[in-house]
């Protein structure tokens, strides 16, 4: 997984105002916790944060004014509802060799077998991994899927070093028979019996 630089300076005021102003000057409010230590709380430079955040499950790797490199991850981020801009961050604190649970996008590879339509019913799947090797995504195999065959949680090759946190029975994958065929299979159907 990618591990990001970022700068991060710590921050003192707080409050809607004192965000307002950080936000005009280009940064964006953030807080770090997690390993029963006092939150910190910080400043980052938006663009760069903004950039970062392409990356799903991103390690950011907090380079603080005055003090330490820490290994973060990003738990919950606040955007503007109208304009999709960047409010504010929550980030946990991790250490190389933790476990976290985090939410992985499923990717699809392959055609499935004609006449079928794919859906994907999750589009993540929940799993442990190490904080420093979390996967980008989960690529999954459609190739040749006949109609009404599907793909379980519990059937998905996760990366080493994964666990599966989702359940394992969970629907991840299915391939659907067209309305359109399956209603005219309905009509032949109903025409071969009225001709008998």
């Amino acid at each position: 997984m990618a591990e990001i630089k970022i700068a991060a300076e710590p921050r003192d005021s707080f409050g809607k105002g004192a965000a307002r102003q950080l936000r005009r000057d280009g940064k964006i409010p953030a807080v770090l916790y997690g390993h029963k230590e006092q939150p910190v709380h910080l400043a980052l430079p938006e663009h760069a944060l903004f950039l970062a955040l392409k990356t799903p499950n991103v390690l950011l790797n907090l380079e603080i004014v005055g003090g330490t490199s820490q290994l973060a991850i990003p738990k919950a981020v606040a955007k503007d509802p109208v304009k999709r801009t960047l409010e504010h961050i929550d980030l946990l604190l991790v250490r190389s060799g933790e476990k976290v649970t985090v939410e992985i996008p499923v990717v699809t590879t392959g055609e499935i077998g004609s006449g079928g339509l794919l859906e994907n019913v999750l589009n993540t799947l929940s799993i442990e991994a190490e904080a420093t090797h979390i996967p980008g995504s989960i690529e999954v195999s459609v190739e040749g899927l006949a109609e009404g065959s599907q793909i379980t949680a519990g059937q998905i090759i996760l990366p080493a070093g994964a666990t599966l946190v989702t359940d394992p029975d969970a629907v991840v994958i299915h391939v659907l028979t067209p309305a359109s065929s399956s209603a005219s299979d309905d009509a032949a159907g109903a025409e071969g019996e009225a001709a008998e």
